[in-house]
């Protein structure tokens, strides 16, 4: 598996699934745009400490060449400005984007839709679905004008699972348009033979769910005690692993217009999480969460 000479875009990549995706695809060999909006000078709303620039470290430091570049997707002139770089440094190449803003969380209230703050969740959408449609508009005429290439829509459920419910609109009406929006690339990209899904990541193990666990990468065991949920979780490399074979895979069009998770792909490429596990954490709260199998034992799923 080698992405070598091979430029990617991974937006809203400085913590969680896009450090994981952006890593990865690094590891594979490509260079890796890394965008966000936290940096060494600057934090975002989410006031948390990771930076775009320590994520491309990372991918410099797995082996391939990060590029830090600060924008704010719901600014088409940011993203505008990103589309430029690529063009004046990789002379418009770019065969991989990975479009995986969201930092809406502060903004979700778990309540129903006539008890939930208008504005929030109005402010939920733009930063869920707004940012997604900037990002391909400008974005994708470089991918179109070289031919060929992935678009990958980082959501939330799966064709296996995106019958429920989120428990809330405004989360659940921005993460099935992005899913959707997986689809909708198809009709349009295919003529260029670009492949386009959406893809999920399963109960993701990012920095701030070991925080809430009061545990480490290396220590996430100890957070079953507090959810027995937990013992399905994967790390973001997960899901980046996944990203990087599907994207050297030449025979990727065949997942072209699909809603798949981290963990069907894992299983068909034959990717491990860190702990050498294949967590389907998508077949196990479709059969056993919100299933029959009730009593079903989480170890028969990694």
């Amino acid at each position: 598996m080698t992405l070598h000479g091979q430029v990617a875009l991974v937006t809203g990549g400085t913590r969680g699934a896009g450090r994981g995706m952006a890593v990865e695809l690094g590891a594979a060999g490509a260079t890796v745009y890394v965008t966000g909006r936290t940096t060494k000078e600057s934090r975002s709303p989410l006031g948390r400490a990771e930076t775009i620039e320590d994520t491309a470290r990372l991918v410099t430091e797995a082996g391939g060449h990060g590029i830090a570049v600060r924008c704010d997707h719901m600014v088409p002139d940011d993203v505008r400005a990103v589309a430029q770089r690529i063009e004046d440094e990789q002379d418009g190449r770019l065969d991989i984007l990975i479009d995986d803003t969201w930092g809406g969380d502060q903004w979700i209230e778990w309540k129903p839709l006539w008890e939930h703050d208008l504005d929030k969740g109005l402010r939920a959408l733009r930063n869920g679905l707004e940012t997604h449609l900037i990002t391909l508009h400008t974005i994708l005429p470089l991918l179109v004008r070289r031919g060929g290439g992935l678009v990958v829509e980082i959501t939330d459920g799966d064709d296996m699972f995106n019958d429920r419910y989120r428990g809330t609109m405004f989360f659940d009406v921005v993460k099935v348009a992005i899913t959707r929006l997986g689809k909708m690339l198809k009709e349009e990209l295919d003529p260029y033979g670009i492949t386009s899904l959406s893809l999920t990541p399963g109960f993701l193990r990012s920095e701030e769910m070991l925080e809430h666990f009061g545990v480490t990468e290396d220590t996430w065991r100890d957070g079953i005690a507090e959810d027995k949920w937990f013992a399905i979780s994967e790390s973001p490399r997960y899901i980046g692993r996944a990203v990087a074979a599907l994207a050297a895979d030449p025979g990727r069009a065949r997942w072209s217009g699909q809603a798949l998770s981290s963990g069907v792909l894992a299983k068909h490429y034959g990717c491990t999480d860190l702990d050498g596990s294949q967590p389907e954490a998508s077949r196990f709260f479709a059969e056993a969460y919100f299933g029959e199998k009730k009593d079903a034992d989480v170890a028969d799923y990694r």
